[in-house]
């Protein structure tokens, strides 16, 4: 039986995620229930939304039934943030449609095959590389939830070099992950931090660049090692045996036995001119507003344009390519009650009124704690809010206004704090399951989220490490301006 185009999310993978995301709902339904509702006063300062920290009362509970907890996934989509999750669910199928297109016509598999075939015999090289690539994406551009729409190829780019799904997860959702939350300039966290805690734009560049080098150093010999691994081994990969047809389906590239077909080069180099497109989108989304507010669906759109003239250019003809795109759909069906499950969580503690008491509660401990020991309550608040609240720039809104004066306080500069709340944003984004962009990717994959814990537990202790030095490092010089 020939395998669907595209990415299929797996049954097994599927139902776990479902159960989980489940429970966290109830969880954070019973919070609703136990924890007295509370509310800050939201005040405007230079025309954006933000907290007043000396404004926290307990308030009624409003009326929020636990029957609703059950619909909250449905109720999402009519709240604030339903435009957002609506749009990132359809530039998802847009992009995955375009991406089934090439992989039934075959456009995929030659542009893969190339790349093999140019670096044969160095392929490490190429693992470095492509994670450098990915992770200054993350660390400038702020680029994350777009790294989504390239794992499909990542994953299949590292079958064809003889390793796994873990691997090709590592080369780009991971790597881009690691940049995102070293954030030499990433606008989304660090540009909004900063400007709340009234620090001039991306100052401090100088320790957070040596901060990316460290952490590039160690992801790179964590995923290179991990890899050498598998070559040794095929069987000391952590998904053995679960991913062959994945496998199967790429382990034959031998590209000096594939003669060069005009057709798919052509296709290749169309959906090359598209990719620049969106590259260049990605690039000027941070810094040209016309384009910030649209740039992932202008890039959804051009992503599905170019798979499909890919598809048609490809020679294969438009059967395939219109079967590669309902494939492709099909194939992503599931991930929708995953992310509408994702997003409901918030949803639930917002309605029932305890999100600020549970914010309030995790701040107060900052008034009795010393200048190190309160840069680390930084870390660990963002990391504990990161469960609850995905978004880094809405999470810098909530947290900025209420931990800059309690830091003041303490002795911990700004710039000190800014830092902690990036380390505490960024590298907690892949440890959760409830955040949508980890759900998806591990969903395009074999890949169970217990398995991936396992996977990466060794690379978030050295993370850990690596970050709490660097605090102390800030602490000691007065890291600042400010």
């Amino acid at each position: 039986m020939e395998q669907k185009a595209g990415a299929q999310i797996g049954k097994r993978a599927f139902i776990q995620s479902l159960v989980i995301l489940f429970v966290l709902m109830m969880v954070a339904g019973i919070l609703t229930l136990v924890v007295p509702a509370g509310q800050y006063t939201r005040i405007e300062v230079d025309g954006r939304e933000t907290i007043d920290p000396a404004s926290f009362q307990l308030v009624a509970h409003p009326d929020y039934p636990i029957w609703r907890w059950f619909i909250a996934p449905f109720e999402v989509l009519g709240s604030s943030s339903g435009l957002t999750v609506i749009v990132i669910i359809i530039v998802l199928f847009f992009a995955g449609g375009a991406f089934a297109v090439m992989d039934k016509t075959g456009t995929l598999r030659a542009f893969i095959g190339s790349i093999v075939r140019k670096f044969s015999g160095r392929k490490y090289t190429l693992l470095w590389m492509v994670s450098l690539a990915f992770m200054f994406l993350g660390a400038t551009l702020g680029t994350f939830e777009e790294v989504v729409l390239l794992v499909p190829v990542m994953i299949a780019l590292s079958y064809s070099l003889g390793w796994d799904a873990l691997v090709g997860l590592g080369m780009s959702i991971l790597a881009t992950n690691m940049g995102f939350s070293a954030a030499i300039s990433n606008p989304y966290t660090l540009g909004v931090a900063q400007q709340l805690a009234g620090l001039p734009l991306f100052s401090g560049a100088w320790l957070r660049i040596i901060i990316f080098i460290v952490i590039y150093f160690i992801f790179g010999f964590f995923l290179s090692a991990y890899a050498r691994k598998i070559d040794k081994d095929p069987k000391s990969s952590l998904v053995h045996g679960e991913d062959n047809a994945e496998r199967e389906k790429y382990k034959e590239m031998d590209t000096d036995l594939i003669a060069e077909d005009p057709k798919q080069n052509r296709a290749i180099s169309f959906f090359g001119f598209f990719l620049l497109f969106i590259f260049a989108v990605m690039l000027m989304g941070p810094f040209v507003p016309a384009i910030s507010d649209y740039s992932l669906p202008i890039v959804g759109i051009l992503f599905l344009i170019g798979g499909l003239g890919a598809g048609f250019i490809s020679g294969a003809g438009g059967k395939k390519v219109w079967q590669g795109l309902v494939e492709g759909w099909g194939g992503l069906a599931p991930s929708v009650p995953l992310i509408l499950m994702a997003a409901s969580i918030r949803f639930i503690i917002d309605s029932g009124g305890v999100t600020d008491t549970i914010l309030h509660a995790a701040a107060e401990p900052f008034q009795k704690l010393g200048a190190f020991p309160g840069a680390l309550v930084v870390y660990v608040l963002a990391l504990g809010i990161e469960f609850f609240i995905a978004s880094g720039s809405a999470k810098a809104f909530l947290m900025m206004p209420i931990v800059l004066p309690l830091a003041d306080l303490i002795g911990v500069t700004r710039q000190t704090a800014v830092l902690a709340y990036i380390f505490g944003d960024g590298f907690s984004n892949l440890a959760y399951p409830t955040n949508p962009v980890l759900l998806i990717s591990l969903g395009l994959t074999v890949v169970s989220y217990p398995k991936w814990l396992r996977w990466t537990a060794k690379l978030w202790l050295w993370v850990i490490i690596a970050t709490v030095a660097f605090l102390g490092i800030a602490v000691a010089i007065g890291f600042g301006p400010f």
